[in-house]
């Protein structure tokens, strides 16, 4: 029912979230989700909704979080990137050594306060359970608001003890369900997502578009490296045209792939056990020793040395 909506409310030109993980905050979005509500006669419609949700459409910071080793990394990286994404705003506080994973502020009515957190919650929930198995025992989800009639929906799409009327709508997380693993993690393809999310962290504010455009397109293609012709075909414009972009921004296409390549060697030797060599080739270099000497002009140090020097 929620994409049959949604593809009804495109067709009407009524405005839809702005990605397949909407975050409703923005009026439109609330009023669609409220005018679906209404039509449904569905009061658990939006957490219906949120748990029709996949993890993989949040693009990149869905497969970053896949690959987290844990699930501390992985809200670590919830919290520092969701913005990027246009994403609920999220806060973690400390409590009785776990965690209380808290919704931020909503930007709307108080009668709609109640459906927007379901389904920023669902999302979460539908997250958590791409990322681990089985119920995680001791977590709480409160509510900041009174038992509603449909209360019996939320043990079944929450998987967790629920608790109402409480001071926050949060999420409690003893310290032991921190370590759990996330059990798609992937150190090699975590090191690749997680500079992806950055480089869109980056971008909400930087004035140097192309140059960051460039930079993404580098990092996410990670291992088989595209020419400065297949960039400036992704970006939809001549090699020429983007090369003078790149003047503008007083920067060229070599200097911008050395520096990506910089930046996932350290990452590589910082957060993964992959051997020199690997990571050589990760980073297409023909010969071991040629990644050595680039490692030793951009660092001062062997690869070896800077892992020795950076890792506990």
């Amino acid at each position: 029912m929620p994409d049959k909506f949604f593809k009804r409310a495109a067709a009407k030109g009524w405005s839809t979230p702005n990605s397949a993980h909407p975050a409703f905050n923005g009026f439109d979005s609330v009023i669609l989700l409220m005018t679906a509500i209404e039509l449904t006669k569905d009061p658990s419609f939006a957490m219906r909704l949120g748990r029709s949700v996949d993890i993989t459409s949040c693009g990149t910071l869905g497969f970053a979080l896949m690959t987290c080793a844990n699930l501390r990394e992985s809200i670590l990286l919830l919290l520092r990137y969701g913005k990027a994404f246009s994403l609920p705003q999220w806060e973690a506080h400390e409590h009785k050594g776990g965690l209380l994973l808290r919704l931020g502020v909503l930007s709307t009515a108080p009668e709609h306060i109640r459906p927007v957190t379901e389904l920023c919650f669902a999302q979460l929930s539908v997250t958590g359970s791409s990322l681990y198995r089985g119920q995680i025992q001791g977590a709480e989800l409160q509510f900041a608001f009174p038992k509603p009639a449909h209360s019996a929906s939320y043990k079944f799409a929450l998987n967790v003890d629920v608790a109402f009327d409480c001071q926050y709508s949060q999420l409690y997380l003893p310290a032991h369900a921190l370590d759990t693993p996330v059990r798609t993690s992937d150190p090699s393809q975590y090191v690749v997502f997680h500079q992806q999310c950055e480089e869109m962290l980056r971008g909400l504010g930087r004035a140097e578009k192309i140059t960051s455009e460039v930079r993404r397109l580098l990092i996410q293609s990670a291992g088989q490296f595209p020419s400065i012709a297949g960039v400036a075909d992704s970006l939809y414009m001549s090699e020429r045209t983007l090369r003078r972009h790149l003047s503008r921004e007083s920067n060229t296409f070599r200097s911008i792939l050395e520096e990506v390549r910089n930046l996932l060697a350290s990452e590589y030797l910082t957060k993964t056990d992959l051997a020199v060599g690997e990571i050589a080739h990760l980073l297409e270099y023909s010969e071991t020793v040629n990644f050595r000497r680039a490692f030793l002009r951009w660092r001062g140090m062997t690869p070896s040395a800077y892992r020795q020097q950076t890792r506990p």
